[in-house]
């Protein structure tokens, strides 16, 4: 047989591997956390992108949901204003929750949505406050992991109540949700929720089949000096004592807690996954093998 041949009939062998997989998650639902370096990279867009399209041509419902920090921090520079994290979570002033609405619901989401549009989907972008898809009230002062310092968050929300009917009819109409982490507070004010609680908190209201959170890193590491401690499987309780044990940290302890509270609500799967490796959504979800660490009950 040619070369030709041999690549088709690899091709095949990949259609067949997945098969079961899709025969499993069809009509299923699927909330993807969007963020990190694939949001930067051209090419990584449009492989996540079209991942997500495939999942929905194929009878997956994939609700979106985005981060868009690093856009955040660059145009608060530009404003002469340092950005500020404690345990992950960005502290929003009155001017920062502005410009991070602005640049979320305005900018981001819309980008994505073209995006989408453009490589063949349909896609609607909303913000928590559409339809009051995400109530939620001011973070009480957050205590700074490993000390007794506690700071004042400022206009950083938790969600107290998922409104999902919006979702359900859009995803029912071939529509594919795409959602800025724009919360609405009981006085209609606007609050900065951080997309992986955002991520969590609505495959807990939608009782998703699966939680996928991409990001900049290959999964959760035992030691994070150690590249070969690469965690697979990681139980609830060992997540719990790895960030008591401050091995889980900053940016990752939302990612994982996002996991719990999804497990708490019987979602099925949780993955914190690599999006800097093209079409990782595909390689977790239709490969026998997957990529980075699923987090368990």
């Amino acid at each position: 047989m040619t070369n030709d041949v041999n690549r088709l009939i690899e091709k095949a062998g990949v259609l067949i591997e997945a098969l079961p997989y899709i025969r499993t998650f069809v009509n299923k639902t699927f909330v993807i956390k969007y963020g990190g370096q694939a949001m930067v990279s051209d090419e990584l867009k449009k492989s996540v992108m079209m991942d997500i399209i495939l999942l929905k041509f194929i009878g997956i419902n994939p609700i979106v949901v985005h981060g868009g920090g690093a856009e955040v921090t660059r145009m608060l520079q530009r404003l002469g204003k340092e950005a500020v994290f404690v345990n992950g979570l960005r502290v929003t002033d009155a001017e920062a929750m502005e410009v991070t609405e602005m640049v979320l619901a305005g900018k981001v989401n819309k980008e994505i949505v073209s995006l989408i549009n453009q490589f063949g989907g349909k896609a609607v972008g909303l913000s928590g406050k559409d339809s009051n898809l995400l109530v939620a009230r001011r973070r009480a002062p957050e205590q700074v992991h490993g000390s007794s310092e506690t700071v004042d968050l400022g206009f950083v929300g938790d969600i107290i109540k998922v409104n999902p009917d919006v979702l359900y009819t859009l995803s029912r109409e071939g529509y594919i949700p795409v959602i800025s982490s724009i919360g609405v507070g009981l006085e209609g004010e606007s609050l900065n929720i951080n997309a992986d609680h955002v991520a969590g908190e609505l495959a807990a209201a939608l009782q998703a089949e699966k939680l996928i959170l991409l990001t900049d890193v290959e999964g959760i590491f035992a030691d994070a000096q150690n590249r070969d401690s690469l965690i697979s499987a990681l139980p609830q309780a060992k997540a719990l004592e790895l960030i008591e044990e401050g091995k889980i940290n900053k940016g990752m302890i939302p990612k994982v807690e996002a996991c719990l509270r999804a497990l708490e609500h019987e979602v099925n799967r949780t993955h914190i996954i690599d999006g800097r490796v093209p079409h990782s959504l595909l390689l977790e979800i239709f490969t026998d093998h997957g990529i980075g660490t699923m987090v368990t009950s």
